[in-house]
């Protein structure tokens, strides 16, 4: 083998170390940003979901305070029409 060979040889080998080093790096990066993005999809799904919870039970009390806005105008008329009977 002359020293052309060699170098070449030697050329190739670090070629491809370099070439599984940066493909390693990027794997376990990747997979490091992969799982990080799953907990933070996670952490805002779960936001979401208490926001959710928050608007539903504000519609049902708004619900209620209807039926005790209605229930409220009939007392008055009662009265009204008590008061009307008295006089």
């Amino acid at each position: 083998m002359d020293n052309n060979t060699a170098a070449i040889i030697a050329s190739l080998i670090t070629g491809l170390l370099s070439l599984a080093g940066t493909l390693a790096g990027s794997y376990f990066s990747q997979r490091k940003t992969t799982a990080l993005i799953t907990y933070r999809l996670e952490q805002l799904e779960q936001k979401v979901s208490k926001h959710n919870n928050l608007i539903e039970r504000t519609y049902a009390l708004e619900k209620r305070c209807d039926v005790f806005d209605e229930k409220i105008k009939v007392a008055n008329h009662r009265i009204e029409d008590l008061e009307g009977k008295v006089d």
